[in-house]
């Protein structure tokens, strides 16, 4: 029949709209995520049909001696591989399409190089063709590693061999692979070849890099070999399953708004396995971690850089995160007022509203030490301007200093995003202190800091160092995951590399100004990458005030925990509603037995704005906080010594037990104390895994054994248990820490029989001590006393705390 359509024109028309959606689908891949503050998935741009993929074939030539080679690459493409009804995704070789052939090989032969850093750390290089060479020294690094004699080459066949005291690294020539091993000689992981994916009918994207058809830029797709029950750790504050195995992260700083979804607000590039390693992928751009989710045995880390720089890391979990934070830097010890109860809430407006706060604070015998004004203390609410309100506070100045009497440091929120209605908006752009796009205007409607101008950072230290100079102790860092991803920076970057690096620069450079002013290293902060763990403290973000928000909390809090950050906090009760009694009854203690503590989100959060029964276990818990400072506070300084979390996942202490790699809603505060919060309304009991050894629970004295048990979280809702043979120092009660009495320190042996140990860090001092108390029955005796009478020691057993 003719309905007279003129099939020739109407094909044409078809090819011309598909080929139009083709460049739009492949624009926005290119553009990255389709939303404002959408994670940047860099997977898609791996199985695009009209990239070029060049796969890691073999070594093209290598000076053991300087760890100095070249590597080959096989030019490959995606076709459709068909079978009856069934099409996927096969990439095969594909000649050269460049003019003139010869000034463009079609398989490449560039640089690749293996250094070794410690007798832990491996850094292995790989370029994908001319990258500029950097005009900074890198944010991320404490400086630049030093190389590492200790490893023993020798020469094997098809290949070269490494090995330290620690493990063993071999180089295969062809097909080329690097290979990872423990000391024992068990194969940890290695990279993945094309002939690898053999053994499977799924095609599988093996060790490789894609270069753009729509603009010829270039990424990594380092791939590596997981094993049977592998499972996978870190990658900065994720709020998904602990264990990564099976997922995909796209390590993107944005705003969650939450805690219950895949986005971060502190993304890290860096991991951790279960089999004895770690891998730190060096660099800002956008990350896609493919961990075993498109194709089981493939550690897919796909990263947007055009340079490979993978530092690897062996031993158990507290050896890779030693030797992570040696490269990119451990937290300092945070001021001991620090550690006290940070009051807060969304907000405080006025002079009169921090002087009522603190008041009942001292009234209601609830210990505290920070008041922290938020989004109110400007005279329009969210307008950041630097200044208080003139009409809310009388006498600011006053105000910090009398509050400072009282025992309670002030801190202070503020962001760096300025509305046009913000009085500093038209100095901020006039001055070009802001980050431009590619037209020379603002890429959002706000002015945006960019920190990597020098006049920048002085203008805005000018501006925090004014309010510290006024009394005030930590600034709010808030914000920092909206760095223009198109933005065009005064270093000549674009966001594809400054993005991820804004929290980073955000953070020290309010941590900087505050040290010069106050001498403290301290900030409160929701975004980082990697290297902000040097700028302590960090917290959680706005949770949902529900049980599931609590619990991704805690996944969250492991999480970062698990990526080089010692400190960390989290606003108890949530943020996002009103909290109901019930919730705050249970996240109250969770909060307060963390290393940081801080009540805030919407109002109320006041102890005494809910029913007295509420509000007397409250003070029982901080309380209990307070007298144990000096366990947190020496827990705290050899966290910060090792890079290790002071809230950490039960592996990190009993690595060789396998159910503590399953457990991802307890954790220990420090070495000694086990705590399991309980999440779910309407309950006070739970379900929890006790690893090896004997388990004293902290409110009954009732001693448990391994293993599963079920357990009443008691008067403070919570499960608090204390390892057998650990000695717990406790203080008399202060209400701040500035009123804590040093010279008297009780020591509480949890142990029945024999010698427990614990550790003790006076403030001031130079280096945590080890005390050790021998206990037989309820009688106790000091074995040591390490500052020689100058503390007056009580030692009890916990049978009579």
């Amino acid at each position: 029949m003719d309905y007279g359509i003129n099939m020739q024109e109407f094909t044409k028309k078809v090819l011309v709209l598909l080929s139009l959606l083709s460049s739009v689908t492949m624009t926005l891949a290119q553009s990255g995520p389709a939303l404002q503050n959408e994670p940047f998935d860099l997977s898609r741009d791996f199985r695009d049909f009209t990239n070029t993929y060049f796969l890691a074939d073999s070594l093209a030539g290598f000076n053991p001696t300087t760890g100095q080679g070249q590597l080959k690459w096989r030019r490959n493409q995606y076709y459709p591989q068909h079978a009856f009804n069934n099409t996927m995704a096969g990439i095969h070789k594909v000649s050269g399409n460049e003019f003139p052939g010869i000034e463009y090989p079609a398989d490449p032969v560039l640089p690749f190089s293996i250094e070794f850093v410690s007798p832990k750390t491996i850094r292995i290089k790989a370029q994908t063709g001319y990258v500029a060479p950097s005009t900074e020294p890198s944010l991320m690094l404490v400086k630049e590693p030093n190389k590492d004699a200790s490893w023993v080459y020798s020469k094997i066949k098809n290949g070269h061999q490494y090995k330290s005291a620690f493990g063993t690294v071999v180089i295969t020539e062809n097909p080329w692979a690097i290979e990872i091993h423990d000391a024992n000689g068990k194969l940890l992981t290695k990279t993945r070849h094309q002939v690898d994916g053999k053994t499977s009918f799924t095609p599988s994207l093996p060790f490789s890099f894609v270069r753009r058809a729509a603009d010829y830029s270039r990424s990594v797709a380092a791939v590596f070999t997981l094993s049977p029950d592998e499972k996978i750790f870190g990658c900065g504050e994720s709020f998904t399953r602990l264990n990564k195995y099976g997922q995909k992260v796209n390590l993107y700083t944005t705003d969650p708004n939450g805690v219950e979804t895949n986005g971060m607000y502190k993304p890290i590039p860096f991991f951790m396995s279960s089999r004895g390693y770690g891998m730190f992928m060096h660099t800002s751009s956008p990350i896609t971690c493919d961990f075993g989710a498109t194709f089981g045995a493939s550690n897919a880390l796909l990263i947007g850089d055009e340079s490979l720089d993978l530092f690897v890391f062996l031993g158990e979990p507290k050896d890779v995160l030693d030797e992570y934070t040696n490269i990119t830097g451990k937290a300092s010890m945070p001021p001991l007022w620090s550690f006290g109860l940070w009051m807060s809430r969304i907000s405080y407006f006025s002079e009169q509203d921090g002087r009522t706060v603190a008041k009942q604070l001292r009234d209601y015998r609830i210990p505290s030490d920070v008041i922290h004004f938020d989004t109110g203390w400007f005279e329009t609410d969210w307008r950041c301007d630097y200044e208080f309100s003139k009409n809310r506070f009388q006498d600011p100045v006053k105000m910090i200093a009398d509050l400072k009497e009282q025992g309670f440091r002030t801190c202070l929120w503020q962001l760096p995003y300025f509305v046009p209605k913000n009085e500093l908006f038209s100095e901020i752009v006039s001055k070009g202190l802001s980050v431009k796009n590619a037209k020379g205007n603002l890429p959002y409607e706000d002015a945006v800091l960019d920190f990597t101008n020098k006049n920048t950072i002085e203008w805005y230290q000018n501006k925090i160092g004014n309010l510290l100079k006024m009394g005030v102790s930590v600034i709010k860092v808030d914000f920092g995951e909206a760095a223009p991803l198109n933005g065009i920076y005064s270093n000549g970057r674009t966001g594809f590399y400054e993005h991820n690096l804004y929290p980073l620069r955000y953070n020290k450079t309010v941590a900087d100004i505050t040290k010069q002013i106050t001498g403290d290293n301290i900030i409160w902060a929701r975004s980082t990458w990697a290297g902000s763990q040097r700028y302590p403290l960090h917290w959680g973000g706005d949770a949902e005030a529900s049980d599931m928000g609590m619990e991704a909390q805690l996944r969250g809090g492991l999480s970062i925990g698990l990526s080089g950050f010692s400190f960390w906090s989290h606003d108890a009760g949530g943020f996002a509603a009103q909290t109901p009694e019930d919730l705050y009854r249970r996240w109250a203690p969770f909060g307060l037995f963390t290393s940081h503590s801080r009540c805030h989100g919407q109002p109320p959060k006041e102890p005494w704005a809910y029913s007295e029964k509420f509000l007397n276990t409250f003070r029982k818990v901080a309380e209990t906080k307070y007298k144990l400072m000096p366990y947190i506070y020496a827990q705290a300084k050899v966290a910060s010594e090792k890079g290790l979390p002071m809230m950490r996942a039960l592996f990190v202490e009993f690595p060789e037990d396998p159910g503590a790699w399953q457990i991802e809603n307890e954790y220990l505060l420090g070495q000694d104390l086990l705590v399991a919060p309980i999440f779910e309304t309407g309950s006070n009991e739970r379900n929890v895994y006790l690893p090896k050894g004997k388990w004293i629970d902290f409110q009954t004295n009732k001693i448990y054994e391994s293993g599963w048990h079920k357990i009443e979280g008691g008067e403070f809702s919570i499960v608090i248990l204390v390892k057998e043979g650990a000695v717990i120092p406790q203080v008399k009660l202060a209400q701040s820490t500035a009123q804590i009495d040093w010279s008297t320190i009780k020591l509480v042996s949890y142990a029945t029989n024999g010698v427990a140990t614990g550790k003790v860090y006076l403030p001031n001092d130079s280096q945590w001590q080890e005390v050790s108390v021998l206990t037989k029955g309820k009688k106790t005796q000091l074995l040591k006393d390490p500052y020689n009478q100058k503390v007056k020691w009580n030692c009890v057993s916990f049978l009579e705390k």
